[in-house]
């Protein structure tokens, strides 16, 4: 099993309206193409808004493939583009980062 992190820079002006279409919208669609969110933050760290969550996958190609359909996926594509006019940007930067478990961590199990 390995763990993905990701953090999305995410804007008070319409930080209601990313929440949203995460919760109503992206969570849904990851599910169907195999993502297991395994817990969703925001946190603030150094004057700007973020919000972090973990995946969960048995591996790299599958977490490859997973994202892959996910970004062609034909509905997140037109929500994205809805929300995006309505919006405006609801992202800023996203950092991204696999995590490999130490021999001496505790399971997440």
């Amino acid at each position: 099993m390995i763990h993905q992190l990701r953090i999305y820079e995410i804007f008070e002006r319409n930080k209601a309206a990313f929440h949203a279409r995460f919760r109503d919208h992206a969570a849904r669609i990851m599910a169907r193409h195999g993502f297991h969110i395994a817990a969703m933050w925001e946190t603030a760290s150094a004057g700007r808004t973020e919000f972090a969550y973990i995946l969960a996958w048995p591996d790299a190609e599958t977490k490859a493939k997973a994202w892959a359909s996910f970004m062609a996926d034909p509905e997140w594509i037109e929500i994205k583009r809805v929300t995006s006019l309505e919006h405006g940007s609801l992202v800023g930067a996203i950092e991204d980062r696999l995590m490999t478990p130490t021999t001496y961590s505790p399971s997440l199990d």
